[in-house]
């Protein structure tokens, strides 16, 4: 067999040319987001249009992905976003990553334009690429538009694809991703990349492996050590039997217990309901109701931990897969809506167009907030997210998320930074999590650094610095390994450097130093506030609303008010 090659694929969108290119060197050390972060410095014009043609769209696997380490195959997907006007990164379990560096693409990076409308599939395998046009996909939702594909291209290969909230180039559309059982649930959901993709003219990339071969280990014996400790860790964690048992809807309770669930559009952190939608509940619901639901379900082929969930009827039919505690969040308890079943309904919708759900929950609770529906109602919502469907003024107003909403309809209470909404963690009652929200390049979003687990008083507003910042070093490491934000509870718990040994012994890198993780992560965030800055971001951008630092949540009195001088310092040892 050929060795194993790792190439810079390149896909001109205009001239439906593509290039293989060896690594550049300063690339080679990176993967996720830390190389996403380093394409984008090294070649994009930090003040380009993003929906125009100088803007990038980089789809890159993280450096330990291809092995089935557990929980560790993620892709990244990264460009300027057009929700912030700075730097993204969003990632997704799923196939496309694992297809990804079984076909030696260490990033696969789209440029360039079309000259004409339309929608594209761009079909990659070992041969090169295809172009096919997508008339018959296009306006289509991802639920229909993946099996159309699947019975073309075949079932073994993984898809990227868009809903019709990208061809729309709304500003909360992502990108789905095929999961292990080829449905396209697995979103790369954050800052409007979908709309990104929607601007290149394609609808989908179909990426076949057929003919590759997994990613060269230099050091086999070594890396099947590590990896035996690391998976023996990642299963023997407390943690992982939570997710297991409960997936991420075991967060419920948890903040509600510190006064940090958002309701009522952030204006309470208590939800007076929250037992019918906990997971508790949620897991009664799934095991009583019987197949098809699964309380414990894999995104990802090797994944061990098995948070992800199939959520189905009481007629045995599936709502949706998976449904997780941010969409339960921020279209349920900050919508006042107390029914999973509702919650799951929506949920479904707005996967199929192909939006964020919680940049979409977001700017249904702003809307809420200046009458555009009821407080509680499951059918002003749904009709509110049909608008979205059908194209209508109001529809892309909507779909553009809760800044651009709250600027239409003049509400103060926006819970955004950056032009992003927040996710479900009140950051007046979570101030390192409000600190993260705060300052990292990415906009609010608790996947960069949340801190509910870190051991302080998370209502003292002189404890969070560190918290934040170990979070949001460690975050941006993992990000760029392609591991699961779960996969952190095992490689943290795996002694004599688990992650140093996995690269060393993949890679047959010698010189690494003790905390890797670190490492990466303190190289990717400098270089994400080096593009930030070059797009005009200042430190004026790196605050919560105002309203957070001086309206109190009614249930412990509590403002945000971490001082500016920590966030403006917050990362002055790593530049």
């Amino acid at each position: 067999m050929a060795e194993y090659k790792s190439q810079i694929w390149r896909v001109n969108t205009r001239t439906q040319e593509l290039k293989r290119e060896p690594v550049p060197e300063n690339w080679q050390r990176l993967g996720g987001r830390g190389l996403i972060a380093r394409v984008l410095v090294d070649e994009v014009d930090a003040k380009c249009d993003p929906l125009g043609a100088e803007n990038k769209l980089i789809f890159t696997p993280g450096l330990l992905v291809g092995h089935m380490l557990s929980s560790t195959d993620r892709l990244s997907v990264g460009g300027k976003s057009p929700l912030t006007g700075g730097i993204k990164e969003a990632n997704a379990g799923g196939r496309t990553g694992y297809h990804m560096a079984f076909m030696g693409m260490h990033a696969l990076i789209i440029e360039d334009m079309p000259n004409e409308d339309g929608y594209w599939v761009l079909y990659l395998s070992m041969n090169g690429a295809k172009w096919e046009r997508a008339d018959d996909l296009a306006g289509l939702g991802v639920y229909a538009t993946a099996p159309k594909l699947l019975e073309k291209y075949g079932d073994k290969v993984a898809i990227s694809m868009i809903g019709p909230g990208g061809e729309m180039r709304m500003k909360s559309a992502g990108i789905q991703n095929l999961d292990k059982d080829r449905i396209p649930s697995r979103i790369a959901a954050r800052g409007g990349l979908g709309a990104v993709m929607g601007s290149k003219g394609l609808k989908a990339i179909v990426f076949d492996h057929a003919g590759g071969q997994k990613p060269a280990i230099a050091d086999p014996e070594a890396f099947k050590v590590a990896q035996k400790d690391y998976t023996q860790s990642v299963m023997n964690h407390p943690q992982s039997v939570t997710y297991r048992d409960y997936g991420t809807a075991a967060m419920a309770q948890m903040t509600q217990s510190f006064a940090a669930i958002p309701a009522h559009n952030f204006s309470r952190g208590t939800f007076d309901n929250v037992e019918a939608i906990s997971g508790e509940t949620l897991r009664e619901f799934t095991l009583t109701r019987g197949k098809p639901s699964d309380p414990a379900h894999a995104c990802m082929a090797g994944c061990t931990i098995k948070c992800s969930n199939v959520f189905g009827g009481e007629d045995g039919k599936i709502i949706v897969s998976p449904l997780e505690y941010e969409t339960i969040g921020l279209m349920g308890t900050n919508l006042d809506i107390d029914s999973l079943d509702a919650i799951g309904r929506m949920n479904w919708h707005v996967n199929d167009l192909g939006l964020d759900s919680i940049e979409v929950g977001g700017a249904l609770g702003v809307a809420a907030e200046a009458g555009l529906m009821r407080w509680g109602s499951e059918e002003d919502a749904q009709k509110l997210i049909d608008e979205m469907r059908a194209g209508t003024e109001l529809g892309r107003i909507l779909g553009d998320g809760a800044v651009t909403v709250g600027k239409k309809y003049n509400i103060e209470r926006v819970p955004a930074v950056k032009g992003q909404a927040m996710s479900a963690y009140e950051p007046r009652s979570i101030k390192g999590t409000g600190v993260t929200y705060a300052t990292t390049p990415q906009g609010a979003d608790h996947t960069c650094g949340l801190t509910i687990r870190a051991k302080v008083n998370h209502l003292d507003p002189t404890q969070q610095k560190e918290a934040s910042l170990n979070a949001q070093l460690n975050m941006a490491g993992y990000d760029t390994l392609g591991a699961c934000i779960f996969a952190g509870f095992g490689y943290a718990a795996t002694p004599d450097g688990v992650v140093k040994r996995l690269l060393k012994a993949r890679y047959g890198w010698d010189d690494l130093p003790d905390n890797i993780l670190q490492a990466l992560g303190k190289e990717t965030i400098k270089l994400e506030r080096e593009f930030n800055k070059r797009a005009g971001f200042t430190k004026e951008d790196d605050r919560l609303p105002k309203w957070m630092m001086e309206e109190a949540i009614p249930e412990n009195g509590s403002v945000f008010d971490v001082s500016e001088d920590v966030l403006d310092h917050i990362f002055d040892g790593i530049e």
